[in-house]
């Protein structure tokens, strides 16, 4: 059974207001999308900027409700959880944001900004919240010092750090890193890329992947889905999709964008 399982998913927007006080246009961001993360993998999911991308992965977390369709977490139904089983399963489900400088909020300390997720469960004293927030800053690489400063006082890759240790403090099982290295430059994604295997290895987490990269998607996912307009168009091994794609935005997405390499961790 998958840990995560997508069935016939689909999302509009109303996009703002016609002329003449018309009810403005809908924007088809998902359109009967189904796709399935086995656990422990890694899928990537590829497309130009506005494919529905980050709408799907908002959607497989519960942030946001479809317009129709279903999903289930390790064989739950995250439609008919309700709000305190859809709180449960949160713990196990979280998010790594695009953009380090806009997701972490200038006003928080770090510690207040990785152990947020802890205080929003509870169990946790503060002492107790306080030696996980230390463990995991360790794991992403960064020093338990850290702790009492803001984010201003970081580099960007720092601070994706930071975000990424706050999606790890709950140890979730499945993590969404939405374009986690786009704002960055590419040694220090590089490194942001290479952190997030190492913690997958560690953590036995399983990934949806969101890029625009091909050439960093191959480097990283076990499986590859491509959106172009909402839709799925074409999905399977890496291996297939990046040597022998069939579908003709695959075939560009593929020729267009440039080798990259990365060093093993």
């Amino acid at each position: 059974m998958p840990l995560v399982e997508a069935r016939h998913l689909t999302k509009t927007f109303r996009s703002g207001q016609a002329a003449f006080g018309g009810a403005g246009c809908e924007v088809r961001a998902v359109h009967d999308v189904s796709i399935s993360i086995e656990t422990g993998e890694t899928l990537g999911l590829v497309g130009e900027s506005g494919s529905g991308k980050s709408t799907l992965g908002r959607i497989l977390l519960g942030l946001i409700e479809p317009g129709s369709g279903e999903v289930f977490f390790d064989g739950h139904d995250v439609g008919r959880a309700g709000h305190t089983g859809l709180r449960q399963l949160r713990r196990h489900m979280q998010i790594i944001f695009q953009d380090p400088f806009g997701s972490l909020d200038p006003r928080m300390t770090v510690e207040q900004i990785v152990c947020e997720p802890l205080a929003i469960h509870g169990g946790n004293s503060r002492p107790l919240r306080r030696q996980r927030a230390a463990e995991t800053m360790s794991a992403v690489g960064l020093d338990e010092s850290a702790l009492a400063r803001y984010p201003h006082e970081f580099s960007g890759g720092q601070r994706q750090r930071i975000g990424i240790a706050r999606a790890l403090i709950l140890r979730p099982r499945f993590i969404v890193a939405d374009e986690p290295v786009s704002a960055l430059d590419v040694s220090v994604g590089a490194q942001i890329i290479n952190l997030l295997q190492r913690l997958q290895r560690e953590y036995q987490l399983t990934y949806l992947f969101i890029s625009h990269s091909m050439p960093i998607v191959r480097y990283l996912a076990t499986r590859i889905a491509v959106m172009q307009r909402g839709e799925i168009v074409e999905a399977g091994q890496t291996e297939a999709i990046t040597t022998r794609p069939r579908h003709p935005y695959t075939r560009t997405l593929v020729a267009a964008t440039p080798e990259l390499r990365f060093t093993n961790p």
